[in-house]
């Protein structure tokens, strides 16, 4: 917890305006990355979080992600917790796709310019530690039966090895992955297809190291990859387009060696597996992200292929979307209708990721011969066509991403926010870590409008930049002035903070009326 922004902690039971009990203010089903950065960001807001797990209180090593990209990296930034990662992580210039085909993460503009290849039981073990600090309360071995949601709040009924179970809370989110009992007992569908079969995994030891902590190739008939956890195990993922078997078939170390040797040429003298399974790949998204007091993010929201190591990732940015905007309206801040603005800057997101990882996965896998030369052209054009390949790795990475901002915003609203310098010789993300919203202005700005503190952070640039920017606590601008007149820049600054933060400038108090995101005024609490 950051030692300038301290914050409360209340834990208890809570009253629904209609005089119904809650146990906490939100549920968060599953304990992956997605669920433990959400219940971390809520719980440090101050907020009564309880997450529910059907495994046993122990992370499993047993993961598949492996890559953290860049805008990844940012929002752990933003948690004081990225230079952790990366210290026991390897950091990768570049991203090999399959063939000659590389992107180039150096090129980044970003505090992260590489691919980092750590397991993902890493990442779950800083932000479950934070989660812990924070005060989320855990309820491991809590099997989801389903669930109650009225005007009020949602009731979740669970299982537990003593027996049956409900807790009551303001909202509930499903991370539970992709077999989501949340989603499942809201009535969401999840259309798709599976995009690869008989994909096998091992945790190998190997008698000869790669070159590269994280080596891919595919060929015409396989295609393999080899993931190092930095502690003498490695991942190993692989398919063979001449075994395709089912999921509940049998799989040894040998084909797994098999596989290995056709996509990369050897198998690296690989030994005592720990672990192997076979499983098959979806492409499968929710039409809604939310019903009613019920969210999904994260694999219970969207699952794809491998290809671009992005699974873990957007589901993590899934999280740093939801959890400020949740915080906001169970805080007062903000009506329940900003909350329909995950469904609207997320779900296009989580559709672009289908897309990119599907193409990828399917470029790599093209047997016929204009196939493959088809995937020849497709690696020496992203070799050589900068502005192509660029925009190619600033998806995958995330760093690209951008949300929609409105007709006649700033050409800066939605977008990402870098990680400037400021004038005290902070970074913007050091600031972030607070949890409120950013308000970058220059240190002689004019007008005297000051922001209700308890939401809002002022700083200034370390530049002579004139420009006024709020950044939103996930990291994207939400508003921007290049006006110079002192009289109409204030204004602007005004009616900004009183849409963004719902409080009026210099009382730092709630406000009766704020407006939506989409600029509508609507009705909302005075708060706690």
């Amino acid at each position: 917890m950051d030692a300038r922004n301290p914050r409360t902690r209340d834990n208890g039971a809570r009253n629904d305006p209609a005089g119904a009990a809650r146990d906490t203010d939100v549920l968060v089903v599953g304990a992956g990355p997605t669920g433990l950065l959400l219940a971390g960001d809520l719980a440090e807001a101050g907020l009564g979080v309880t997450l529910l797990e059907r495994r046993p209180g122990t992370i499993s090593n047993l993961t598949r992600a492996l890559a953290v990209h860049a805008r990844t990296l940012e929002q752990l930034d933003a948690r004081g917790l990225a230079d952790e990662l990366v210290a026991g992580g390897h950091p990768l210039a570049s991203l090999r796709l399959f063939g000659d085909a590389r992107l180039d993460a150096s090129r980044l503009h970003s505090r992260f310019p590489f691919v980092l290849i750590t397991p993902q039981f890493e990442v779950e073990r800083l932000l479950e530690r934070r989660a812990r600090e924070a005060g989320v309360t855990f309820r491991y071995e809590s099997e989801v039966l389903g669930l109650d949601q009225d005007a009020e709040g949602v009731t979740v009924r669970f299982r537990t090895p003593e027996g049956l179970g409900s807790l009551r809370a303001a909202y509930a989110v499903g991370t539970d992955g992709v077999r989501s009992a949340v989603r499942e007992a809201v009535g969401l569908p999840f259309p798709g297809k599976s995009v690869i079969r008989s994909l096998v995994l091992a945790d190998v030891r190997l008698a000869q190291e790669p070159d590269s902590p994280f080596t891919v190739n595919a060929t015409g008939d396989a295609f393999a990859l080899i993931g190092s956890f930095g502690d003498g195990w490695h991942r190993v993922i692989g398919w063979n387009r001449r075994h395709q078997a089912g999921d509940d078939a049998p799989v040894d170390l040998d084909e797994v060696r098999e596989i290995t040797r056709l996509a990369l040429g050897s198998d690296y003298g690989m030994h005592d597996a720990r672990w192997i399974s076979r499983f098959h790949s979806d492409e499968r998204q929710v039409p809604e992200y939310r019903v009613g007091r019920v969210f999904l993010a994260g694999d219970a929201a969207h699952v794809h292929s491998p290809a671009g190591g992005q699974g873990m990732n957007t589901g993590l940015q899934d999280a740093a979307n939801l959890s400020w905007k949740l915080a906001a309206v169970l805080r007062g801040h903000a009506p329940d209708s900003l909350l329909d603005s995950y469904q609207t800057e997320r779900h296009p997101v989580g559709r672009t990721v289908l897309r990119s990882s599907g193409a990828l996965v399917r470029l790599a896998l093209l047997h016929s011969a204009p196939g493959r030369l088809a995937r020849t052209l497709a690696a020496r054009l992203l070799a050589r066509l900068r502005p192509l390949s660029g925009r190619a790795i600033r998806t995958i990475s995330g760093v690209g991403i951008a949300y929609p901002a409105g007709p006649g915003a700033h050409r800066l609203a939605g977008h990402r926010a870098p990680d400037v310098r400021l004038a005290d010789g902070s970074r913007l993300y050091e600031v972030l870590r607070q949890g409120r919203f950013v308000l970058i202005t220059p240190s002689d700005e004019p007008g005297g409008v000051r922001p209700a503190e308890d939401r809002t952070v002022t700083v200034h640039w370390h530049s002579t930049r004139r420009t006024a920017v709020l950044v939103r606590p996930d990291g994207y601008v939400a508003w921007a002035t290049d006006a110079t007149a002192p009289a109409e820049r204030a204004r602007a600054l005004r009616t900004a903070l009183v849409h963004w933060t719902g409080a009026e400038p210099g009382d730092g108090g709630p406000i009766a009326t704020a407006l939506t995101p989409q600029g509508h005024a609507a009705d909302r609490p005075a708060g706690r």
